[in-house]
C-alpha cells in the first residue's frame, strides 16, 4: 500500500495493479518454452512449430483481442487507436466510470468523454460495414454515425 495515494479511487488503483500483473505473467508464459513429452512429437510437428515461431512476443492485448469470437469485433477494435481502444477496454469491459478511467489514465473527465464518444462512432462505423456485407443492414440504413 505504500504507492497508493490517500484520498485517491482505491478500485481504480487496485484495478492498475491486477491488470499490470495480468500481462506480467503472460508475458512471462510467452518467454517460457513448450514443454512436451519427446516421444509424442513428430518430425512434422517439430517443423511446423519452428516455422511458426513468433520473431516478436505478443501483447497481453492482442491475446484478449485474439480471444473474441468475432472477427470483425476483433478487426474494428484493432483499428481503433490505441489511446480510443484503451478507454473503450475500461469504460465498455471494465465498467469504470469516467472519473476513474482520468485517473487511471491521467487525463480530464472531458477528454475520456470525447475520446470515448469518438471511439464508439468508430467502432460503430466499422461494425455497420460489417453489418451491411453480412445482410444484416440494408446499404441505405442508417448506421447511427451521424452527427
Amino acid at each position: 500500500f505504500h504507492t497508493f495515494s490517500e484520498g485517491t479511487n482505491i478500485r481504480a488503483w487496485l484495478f492498475k495493479i491486477l491488470t499490470n500483473t495480468w500481462i506480467n505473467s503472460y508475458r512471462t508464459a510467452q518467454r517460457r518454452p513448450e514443454e512436451v513429452l519427446t516421444e509424442s512429437v513428430t518430425d512434422a510437428q517439430l517443423a511446423a512449430a519452428l516455422a511458426g515461431s513468433p520473431i516478436e512476443l505478443a501483447s497481453a492485448e492482442l491475446a484478449a483481442l485474439e480471444a473474441m469470437g468475432d472477427d470483425e469485433v476483433r478487426h474494428a477494435m484493432e483499428a481503433l487507436p490505441d489511446f480510443q481502444r484503451v478507454i473503450v477496454y475500461y469504460a465498455d469491459v471494465a465498467c469504470f466510470r469516467y472519473k476513474e478511467i482520468a485517473e487511471l489514465m491521467d487525463i480530464p473527465v472531458g477528454t475520456v468523454m470525447s475520446r470515448l464518444h469518438r471511439a464508439r462512432r468508430n467502432l460503430r462505423k466499422r461494425l455497420a460495414e460489417a453489418a451491411v456485407a453480412r445482410g444484416y443492414l440494408g446499404s441505405g440504413q442508417d448506421d447511427g454515425t451521424a452527427a
